[in-house]
């Protein structure tokens, strides 16, 4: 039987967090003007670019055109590319490219990335940052807005019969969505006490 992995993007395989967050925050306020913004991003509904884009939106009293969804978005991106070129790539956590390629040359894994991120981004920070996905299913902002609907649409990419799924994350919206599915949940950084890096993963994996 195959074990499916599914893994989030930032600050479980990259250390991109805060900069995505200063970065994404800063795009909005330059379209809309200087709204206000929850105090943690755990307080938003759906922790997804376009979810959480919708609900400062909605609470701010501003309308989700079209328009001003792509503007928000398109100025994003700008501003990670130029980000990226100024201060050079994302720094991965620690053995998880390694553990990505061993993952992908097991015959009992099955693996796949699901993310809040917008795709366009996912993949800029990921290939700058040297990992190789072109061969992944990647689950996006862009797939659907819940987190939950992000990881089930990267589990539908994989094999029907699966002995187990595993999922990384960093946040305690990844946990939540986890304890909905029945996914087996495995934290990473500080925020929940989680691996720092991935070494040793692998064999964890097996047992």
């Amino acid at each position: 039987m195959i074990h499916a992995v599914i893994f989030d993007i930032d600050d479980t395989l990259l250390h991109s967090m805060s900069a995505d967050d200063v970065l994404y925050r800063q795009a909005i306020r330059d379209i809309v003007g200087d709204v206000r913004f929850r105090s943690q991003l755990a307080d938003y509904e759906h922790v997804s670019d376009f979810g959480i884009l919708r609900e400062v939106l909605q609470d701010n009293a501003i309308e989700a055109t079209d328009e001003v969804t792509t503007a928000i978005q398109r100025r994003f991106l700008d501003s990670l590319s130029a980000y990226v070129e100024n201060n050079g790539p994302f720094r991965e956590i620690d053995g998880a490219r390694q553990l990505l390629d061993r993952l992908r040359g097991s015959d009992e894994h099955a693996v796949a990335l699901a993310t809040g991120c917008w795709r366009e981004s996912a993949l800029l920070k990921l290939h700058t940052a040297g990992f190789n996905v072109a061969d992944l299913p990647l689950a996006t902002a862009d797939d659907a807005m819940p987190r939950v609907a992000i990881m089930q649409t990267a589990l539908r990419a994989l094999p029907a019969e699966l002995a187990s799924i595993t999922y990384f994350g960093d946040g305690v919206w990844d946990q939540r969505a986890c304890a909905s599915l029945g996914w087996t949940f495995r934290p990473v950084g500080p925020g929940l006490n989680g691996i720092n890096d991935y070494h040793g993963e692998y064999a964890e994996l097996l047992t």
